[in-house]
């Protein structure tokens, strides 16, 4: 279980993250929504380490991770998929996927398992990432995230920009990696019915606090959809 305790975080003179507490169990896939700019983003940041937290703790599978180097955390079981997903343009994807598994032991190939999840991946495994389509590549980052072989994948708006078939194909592969294989997904999303589809927990954030939060089945119950309307 991932375990957030009283985070905050500045840029500048403006506080970002106010006592941000929030926990992800294992083997759920869990959603944190909110408007732009509340600090979701930073949020994950401060998680993967990209970020330092003013205070507060960060406790992954019972171990105090808060003041860890990023590749640290990754050795540690977490990957990170970006906003913009940030894939070496001029790279293959074969290379791109490779990079992945950099805080292991490389393999000589990439394998199967990472291709029986995204097929589009292996026909242009020689075609340079940045010849890829949107969705092709949010694909790609999620696969290559997948490389380090994580216990907790945390994906930043996974679905902006992708057109609604690659979303559907995104969403039952997040489904899959929890159901099936018994990974736990941190999942940040704007898009409601997209979240509120896959959610086994969900968190709301607002201002920089977590305002909101239950089971995945009560979104609607809830209000979230309200909590979150621009």
């Amino acid at each position: 279980m991932l375990e957030v305790e009283n985070l905050n975080q500045y840029y500048g003179g403006s506080h970002i993250l106010r006592d941000v507490k929030m926990t992800v169990p294992d083997g759920n896939l869990t959603v944190l929504l909110g408007r732009n700019g509340v600090g979701k983003t930073t949020l994950l940041r401060c998680l993967m380490g990209v970020v330092p937290t003013k205070s507060g703790t960060i406790n992954w599978r019972g171990n105090k991770i808060s003041s860890m180097p990023t590749h640290a955390r990754v050795a540690s079981g977490l990957a990170y998929v970006p906003q913009g997903r940030d894939i070496f343009g001029r790279l293959t994807v074969e290379e791109n996927l490779l990079v992945g598994a950099a805080s292991r032991k490389a393999p000589s190939k990439i394998p199967d398992r990472i291709y029986d999840l995204f097929p589009v991946l292996r026909d242009m495994k020689n075609r340079r990432g940045g010849d890829l389509s949107g969705g092709q590549q949010q694909q790609l980052a999620i696969g290559r995230a997948l490389m380090s072989e994580p216990q907790l994948l945390i994906l930043d708006e996974p679905t902006e920009g992708i057109q609604p078939s690659i979303i559907r194909d995104i969403g039952r592969t997040l489904r899959q990696l929890v159901d099936e294989m018994g990974m736990t997904v941190l999942l940040v999303e704007q898009y409601y019915d997209f979240a509120r589809e896959l959610a086994d927990r969900y968190w709301v954030m607002s201002r920089g606090e977590i305002v909101a939060g239950g089971a995945g089945s009560e979104m609607d119950a809830h209000g979230v959809r309200e909590l979150i309307a621009v």
